[in-house]
């Protein structure tokens, strides 16, 4: 089912002893610096090659990291056991982390890798590889295994082929048009020019790629954090994702055994994981039964919950850590002030901010805002890394429309790409038909998806100023530049809509150049 890279036998000994498998493509890293690992992870997210392969080709060197070192951990393990089993101490679970590589992971998997938020996250970016490069002689998508013995294997291995074909000229041809359209300046370097290019294209071509694209996901966690997400992964629908927790489990039983033997535990790992299907079944069966489930028409980003007063609610809280005031009685205070007194303490407490890494204390946690969005699916990946917010996602679905890009129309493919978008909907109703949990396997990154993120105001500074950085992909910039305008327009909130002084509304051709331009800089300057 997975493609086996292939290793000459002195390759195989170097990567034994960094690697706890060299024939899967689940697999942690073993006897390496921490700074190895983070500066092999940084890399793994821009580059199309294995994470073992890219070791083998830019980080090996004879001798560098040294023989493999036998540690005397029975101690640690006979406390761990004592502590973490006997006693059920959860904390001590936070102690042993790993850093586990998982590859070949459909997109749709690459979302439930990520659902937690006491880990570390880096998959693969669209925008820095062209995706018609194949992995052995199949291009860089999943069959669900479940349709290995489905006479839908055919037509929707063939849906996939022609969906990525279609990328392939799409993405090929706006490289050529870009060129025409935007030449390189003699100031710029060409390997800066063609990654912005090449990113351009990318992010246009990226439409059209299903959600089976198959992804590289770089974890580093927990053992706690590994074992929430086991729990899920353990009992969901999808063969693809309970595949992979097995392989999880094993390869981290090799590097942290001690973290994970409850597990597959009846009475406790098993027993939550019937705990956490019961209750989505529950859900799933009540809204089924009592709810006229068509999908809703609203708009694209709603702002649909926040505080009137929480611009002044704040404001008491920016006092309170250098006031002896109770907490109540600063807001009596704070609601006698006139509204030009609010904004002085909002922005003494938050400063001169000089860039957006700049965020103001934890006094803007006290409120909140909850968007309803409605946006492409390749929008919502992005989005949805930010772990510290509250959200939650619905089904993909085609009735929710698609957002095709202008820039397509550029190209001799519009109506080819159009088509494509006709062939993975009729998919998915055949999917949806016979395979109903495997359905969203079959649409784009261009469908549309709905979700909505509950985030107090302090994230709402990094969200909004991050994801409308000039070098961010338009779809999502759009999302936020909206979020921004209704923090003012429908919570009045004016004061917090200007200390986000970072937000940028503005509109680029080259949004990657300026970025491009500084990495090839640093990377003369290092060499």
């Amino acid at each position: 089912m997975y493609f086996q890279e292939e290793f000459t036998t002195e390759e195989k000994d170097i990567l034994l002893n960094h690697f706890s498998n060299i024939d899967k493509p689940v697999f942690c890293l073993i006897n390496m610096p921490e700074v190895v690992k983070g500066a092999l992870y940084a890399r793994y997210s821009r580059s199309s090659k294995s994470l073992r392969r890219l070791f083998l080709d830019e980080f090996w060197s004879e001798g560098n990291l040294g023989d493999s070192i036998e540690i005397d951990s029975s101690k640690a393990e006979s406390l761990y056991e004592r502590v973490f089993t006997q006693y059920g101490d959860d904390s001590v679970a936070q102690l042993g982390s790993a850093h586990l590589a998982c590859e070949q992971a459909s997109n749709i998997l690459t979302k439930i890798l990520e659902w937690g938020r006491i880990a570390s996250y880096l998959e693969q970016s669209t925008r820095y590889i062209y995706y018609d490069q194949k992995i052995g002689d199949k291009f860089r998508y999943i069959t669900p295994p479940e349709l290995n013995k489905s006479n839908l294997k055919k037509e929707y291995e063939e849906t996939m082929d022609t969906i990525f074909e279609t990328y392939s000229k799409v993405v090929r041809s706006l490289v050529e048009i870009y060129k025409v359209e935007f030449p390189k300046e003699e100031s710029v370097s060409l390997q800066a020019y063609n990654g912005t290019i090449r990113a351009k294209a990318c992010d246009v071509a990226r439409y059209f790629l299903p959600s089976s694209t198959i992804s590289n996901v770089g974890i580093f966690a927990s053992g706690q954090a590994y074992e929430h997400m086991l729990m899920k992964m353990r009992i969901h629908k999808s063969e693809e994702v309970r595949n992979y927790a097995d392989m999880i489990l094993v390869e981290l039983r090799k590097v942290i055994p001690s973290f994970l033997k409850r597990v597959d535990v009846e009475s406790r790992g098993v027993e939550w994981s019937n705990y956490l299907k019961n209750n989505q079944d529950n859900i799933d069966n009540y809204v089924l039964e009592n709810l006229n489930n068509s999908p809703s028409v609203a708009p694209e980003v709603n702002l649909v919950e926040f505080e009137n007063d929480a611009e002044r609610k704040i404001a008491a809280y920016c006092l309170y850590s250098s006031s002896q005031k109770s907490i109540e009685d600063l807001k009596q205070i704070v609601n006698k002030m006139p509204d030009d007194e609010i904004k002085n303490i909002l922005n003494k407490y938050t400063g001169v901010r000089k860039n957006r890494r700049h965020k103001p204390g934890r006094a803007f946690e006290n409120s909140y805002y909850t968007f309803d969005i409605l946006s492409d699916y390749g929008s919502f990946r992005d989005l949805q890394r930010h772990r510290l917010m509250t959200i939650e996602w619905q089904k993909m679905n085609p009735e929710l429309g698609f957002n095709f890009p202008d820039e397509v129309k550029k190209t001799p493919y519009e109506n080819e790409c159009k088509e494509l978008i006709a062939k993975s909907k009729e998919l998915y109703k055949k999917l949806e038909a016979n395979f109903p949990h495997l359905k969203e396997y079959s649409l784009l990154f261009g469908h549309n998806i709905r979700y909505s993120m509950t985030m107090n105001v302090r994230q709402a500074f990094h969200l909004i100023e991050l994801r409308t950085a000039k070098q961010g992909h338009i779809s999502y910039r759009k999302v936020c530049m909206k979020m921004h305008d209704q923090i003012k327009d429908i919570a009045g909130h004016s004061n917090f809509y200007e200390l986000m002084n970072f937000t940028d509304h503005e509109e680029y051709e080259l949004q990657r150049l300026d970025s491009e331009v500084k990495q090839a800089k640093k990377k003369e300057n290092f060499n």
